[in-house]
């Protein structure tokens, strides 16, 4: 009995240090959670706002792009560094600092006094906000390695992550016309310094590896930047400029074409390569990251029809097409619920065919638009699509990251949000080209039905002179033909995306799923 008591009381501390320990997990997991989500944000929360910024700095149209583009570049070249970064100062040291300097970074946006100050704080922010963004998912899986217990976490952060893009136009939109655009950066402080005081005092699951420095591959490092920095620029820059027409295109082409051939070649040929690519052989975080890459393309093109549809088609302003995107985040956010259910009773691939197809759906639904399509018929492709996404990400993180052993997870975590923001890269510029081209084929189709000597059109033009100037008749059935062009242009886009989208679903069969949760777990290990 004695013996039984003793026992007992021994077992309290233990009892209690793992609550703690189990607390101080969830708020440093949370304040990952949270730099990654402001990280993201910023990628687009500029971009409803570029005109305010524009005649805050005196830039031109052209010049006032590097605004993102310079963000854009340096988060996408970070990205795949965060692994090596994370392994030689530890997870602690290294998302704290980095959340650190993004806050400072975003009051040196704030407070930029001419265009080429707020371009080289733009790159100091994108690529320390680079480093946060794959941290939450190698987090996830080494502060919460039993699978049981990395259901809600796994909800968290993937929710944060892929409500991010969607809201960062509207959270722009909002800022900008109740107070102005400094506050697009201004706002970043109180999340940012909770971020770093969260991880400093929490996070401690690794220990800096110094050793890591010595090894550093500097030639590879140098043909990464390269190769990224140059496809960023290329595909950011190339829809606005005619492509190859323009010369710094054309150069961002050659550097990444160049970049890419001798980053390659060094990765698999070095000892110790800057960025480990051999995590691609594991079958299920190629197939994730390809199926990844495609979504990627579906988040950002669709933040991107959406709004130019609302703004040139419908003359909404701001505040109303934010109101139309809300409803995507919303029913993410309502979502969020089902999917930890559904992630617990089917299989976890049945789980991202579903989300898939009705991302799918609700993309085919807004390829029937018409010209007069205002909030009430974008609820519902906009509640598809935000209910997809939930569905389809979070389990295939788990597949992607839980069968990879935990000395790899920081590593591939970077090349899996690579994988999406690349994939919405040239998601972008292949829809900016294509817009075009569309555009223009169907005002020509609509040019050959408007000749002045058929019925209808003679009909029109009669009574609109009966009540309007001479010529505002033409001019008038000039722009009803260039809005249903244009409406035709971006059904095409919705379409073709519903098309890559619904592809994927030929390659979710072909991913593993783990035996069972204790197998997941043996694996991950």
């Amino acid at each position: 009995m004695a013996d039984a008591t003793l026992a007992g009381f021994e077992s309290l501390p233990s009892a209690a240090s793992q609550r703690e320990r189990h607390r101080r997990d969830w708020i440093g997991y949370l304040a990952i959670s949270l730099g990654t989500f402001i990280a993201i944000l910023d990628i687009q929360i500029v971009a409803s706002s570029i005109n305010q910024i524009q005649a805050g700095l005196s830039a031109s149209a052209d010049e006032i792009q590097w605004v993102q583009t310079a963000y854009l570049i340096a988060e996408v070249i970070a990205i795949p560094l965060s692994g090596y970064l994370s392994r030689l100062l530890s997870t602690r040291v290294y998302f704290s600092l980095a959340a650190a300097g993004f806050t400072v970074a975003s009051v040196l946006c704030a407070c930029a006094w001419n265009l080429e100050s707020m371009i080289v704080f733009r790159v100091i922010q994108g690529f320390l906000g680079g480093g946060m963004i794959p941290a939450s998912f190698a987090a996830m899986f080494l502060m919460f390695p039993e699978p049981e217990r990395r259901h809600a976490p796994q909800l968290v952060g993937g929710l944060l992550a892929i409500l991010a893009p969607s809201l960062g136009p509207t959270f722009g939109g909002y800022i900008t016309g109740i107070a102005s655009w400094h506050w697009l950066f201004l706002i970043n402080i109180v999340p940012g310094a909770l971020c770093a005081w969260g991880v400093w005092s929490n996070v401690d699951h690794d220990r800096p590896e110094p050793g890591v420095f010595a090894r550093t591959d500097w030639p590879g490092l140098l043909f990464m930047a390269a190769f990224l920095g140059g496809l960023t620029y290329a595909l950011d820059e190339g829809p606005r400029v005619d492509w190859f027409a323009d010369r710094g295109v054309a150069f961002g082409a050659l550097l990444a074409s160049g970049g890419g051939l001798l980053f390659f070649w060094r990765m698999f040929s070095t000892d110790h390569p800057i960025v480990d690519l051999h995590a691609f052989r594991n079958r299920n975080f190629a197939l994730c990251c390809l199926v990844s890459a495609v979504m990627g393309i579906s988040i950002f093109t669709l933040n991107y029809l959406t709004p130019l549809f609302l703004g040139r088609v419908r003359g909404y302003d701001s505040l109303q097409i934010g109101e139309v995107l809300m409803v995507q985040g919303c029913a993410m956010f309502l979502a969020a619920p089902l999917v930890a259910k559904l992630s617990r009773v089917l299989d976890p691939r049945l789980v991202i065919g579903l989300g898939a197809g009705l991302v799918a759906a609700g993309s085919w639904s807004n390829g029937q638009m018409t010209a007069d399509w205002g909030h009430a018929q974008f609820v519902l492709p906009q509640a598809l699509r935000g209910v997809g996404m939930i569905l389809a990400f979070i389990p295939m993180t788990q597949l992607a990251l839980g069968t990879l052993p935990p000395q790899e997870v920081k590593n591939a975590s970077g090349l899996y949000m690579l994988m999406r923001n690349i994939g919405g890269a040239i998601g972008l510029a292949s829809v900016a080209t294509l817009l075009n081209d569309r555009l223009w084929l169907h005002w020509q189709s609509l040019a050959v039905a408007l000749r002045p000597d058929r019925a209808a059109v003679r009909d029109f033009l009669d009574q609109a002179g009966a009540t309007l100037p001479d010529g505002a008749g033409l001019e008038m059935l000039s722009r009803l033909a260039q809005r249903q062009a244009l409406t035709m242009a971006y059904n095409d886009m919705y379409l073709l995306l519903a098309l890559a989208v619904a592809l994927t679903l030929l390659l979710i069969p072909l991913i593993a799923k783990p035996r069972n949760p204790a197998a997941g777990a043996e694996m991950a290990h």
